[in-house]
């Protein structure tokens, strides 16, 4: 493998036009647990609490989720693709996220992680059926891994729109009308959540999930501190797995960032997002291309505030990609798009946020002033 140097230090450019041009430095950890205790599929869906059920489906409809279930407590949410359902959204006294839930390898895995956790297998409570086994992550969220029985059927798809490309012409006497309607969900993809304690919450969803890195964002001068931030993807083996099915960053707050959902291509995400602006939602930032994942984007807030992404056309990587390294900074977000903007990068006051700030400074956690300070600073970069 060939080396260069960055500030004196030897550096892999395995990723050299891949996905990164800076790899690990001498002793830098390696993105991925040597004898993890299991090695997780997928996501298989998020879990929220909502007071109000029948706005929570208004807005899932429109935003483009189909409906698997619907009683007076639990709206549960689905893509077209075939397998589990999204999202759970249960009655509660207010709106807030739970946790996710991973899909298992195989119904040996839950038995294996529950022996490794001194947990135990209990019934799912999915459409379909299935068993389950509940752990708590060292941030405090709720994480299940689930074995779903009955599988949800493949629903009709948005085709994609046959495009023309210089010399290729695959549409000749049509024209392109894309229908002004909701984008389709396929599948859910990612989730991101901010955590005080990003080292150990890392770590634990590495050695006990199996999952490994793909990218690792440092602040800006202050590598050797370590990351600050991570997007982490399920190991697969040879199978291509998404760049990232979960992202985490160190914050000053503990909790849900944003959700990811894949639809067919552009078309579907700017239409649906006509669709969406048409309706009174807020568009939160896009469209646009990320840098880490490649995929392009479209973010919005529901009626409860939570932000949701459109997305196509992500990274795929095999489990011989090593994590890729790299300063974090607002400008390196996007390959093009608009400016990320305020609402997207948390950085409009609140007194909760000024309370989270109180409480992260005071804390136990990883959370100082120069990180404080460093992060603010990203923000702005």
């Amino acid at each position: 493998m060939s080396e260069t140097r960055v500030n004196g230090a030897d550096v892999s450019t395995a990723h050299q036009h891949l996905h990164s041009e800076r790899g690990a430095l001498r002793g830098e950890r390696p993105g991925r647990s040597r004898n993890p205790v299991i090695k997780v599929a997928d996501l298989a869906w998020l879990e929220f609490e909502k007071p109000d059920l029948d706005r929570a489906e208004i807005f899932a409809r429109d935003f483009g989720f189909g409906i698997a279930a619907r009683s007076e407590r639990e709206l549960w949410l689905r893509g077209t693709f075939a397998g589990s359902p999204c999202t759970v959204i249960r009655k509660g006294r207010a709106s807030r996220f739970i946790g996710p839930a991973f899909r298992a390898a195989e119904r040996a895995d839950l038995d294996r992680l529950a022996r490794g956790t001194g947990t135990s297998v209990r019934e799912a409570d999915v459409p379909g059926g299935g068993m389950a086994v509940d752990l708590l992550d060292p941030s405090g969220f709720p994480v299940r891994v689930v074995s779903c029985g009955e599988a949800l059927p493949t629903l009709p798809e948005q085709q994609p729109l046959p495009l023309n490309f210089g010399k290729e012409h695959r549409r000749t006497n049509a024209t392109q009308r894309p229908p002004r309607e909701p984008s389709r969900i396929q599948r859910l993809g990612h989730v991101v959540l901010e955590t005080r304690v990003f080292g150990r919450a890392l770590e634990w969803y590495l050695d006990t999930l199996g999952m490994i890195v793909s990218d690792f964002l440092y602040l800006d001068g202050r590598r050797d501190r370590g990351p600050t931030m991570a997007f982490v993807r399920c190991d697969l083996g040879s199978v291509p797995a998404d760049h990232h099915t979960l992202a985490m960053h160190l914050g000053p707050g503990t909790g849900y960032v944003h959700s990811a959902y894949q639809v067919t291509d552009l078309d579907s995400i700017a239409a649906g997002g006509e669709y969406l602006k048409e309706r009174g939602y807020k568009r939160s930032w896009g469209i646009g291309r990320h840098i880490q994942g490649s995929q392009l984007f479209d973010y919005w807030r529901d009626p409860d505030h939570f932000m949701l992404e459109h997305f196509a056309d992500g990274d795929l990587f095999t489990c011989d990609v090593e994590p890729g390294w790299a300063p974090m900074s607002t400008n390196g977000l996007a390959q093009w798009g608009p400016p990320a903007t305020r609402d997207f990068l948390g950085a409009n006051p609140s007194p909760q946020r000024v309370r989270d700030v109180i409480k992260a400074l005071r804390g136990d956690n990883e959370m100082d002033t120069a990180r404080l300070l460093g992060l603010l600073k990203a923000t702005k970069s």
